[in-house]
């Protein structure tokens, strides 16, 4: 029965708008706790302990936050393997081209494949540089995550990786969100209005909070 539903075009659909939710809940609860940057070292550095005790004494010591790590990768694959077999379906369904290029989808749409490649390898370059520190400009210092951060945006490329990241983030929820809801049933031509007017504002609060923290360090509000 699996098997079933995931060889289907609806099934993979499916697995990516569930997997495309879950990532999207994790990026909101990150840029809130990113935000706590602006009031000071203390605030984010016991920020930054505290995701490592969740759910003590009852969970151990950084137990809840690699369960998290877990949820997060396996949704990250399902999104990925999905969009790439659907992608392929999609290539043997048409092999020949369109006589005239058309334009038939918003720039959000037509960039959702590159804008995937991105963020993918962000995930990487984040992960080296600001949690194992093996690609950090600077002497990296575990347990001093404001420093970390102050570090990697006082450089140019760490800055413009970043935003141009956080860019494709916004265009891939910004075009998500309202393919998620038409997935999963939510979506219908009455709430179509409506559902994309809150995948843009989404898209726009999530863009802007997470390039506030670069700025931040770049103008001196954080330092």
């Amino acid at each position: 029965m699996a098997r079933t539903v995931w060889d289907s075009t609806v099934g993979k659909k499916t697995v990516m708008a569930v997997s495309g939710l879950v990532m999207l809940l994790y990026l909101v609860a990150h840029m809130i706790g990113n935000l706590k940057i602006f009031f000071g070292s203390g605030e984010f550095n016991a920020y930054a302990h505290w995701l490592r005790t969740i759910g003590g004494p009852v969970m151990h010591e950084e137990w809840t936050l690699w369960l998290i790590r877990v949820v997060l990768v396996a949704a990250v694959v399902a999104h990925a393997v999905s969009a790439y077999q659907l992608s392929r379906r999609d290539i043997r369904a048409r092999p020949t081209p369109y006589a005239h290029r058309r334009r038939r989808a918003s720039y959000a749409t037509r960039t959702m494949r590159w804008g995937g490649i991105i963020l993918g390898l962000f995930i990487v370059w984040h992960l080296l540089d600001l949690t194992t520190g093996t690609v950090h400009s600077g002497g990296f210092e575990s347990g001093k995550p404001y420093q970390n951060v102050v570090d990697t945006f006082s450089t140019w490329y760490g800055n413009v990786i970043y935003l141009v990241a956080m860019l494709a983030v916004g265009l891939h929820i910004r075009h998500g969100f309202w393919s998620a809801a038409q997935t999963l049933g939510v979506g219908s031509r009455s709430r179509d209005r409506a559902l994309k007017a809150a995948a843009n504002v989404l898209a726009l609060l999530l863009t802007a909070g997470f390039i506030a923290v670069p700025v931040g360090v770049m103008t001196g509000v954080v330092s």
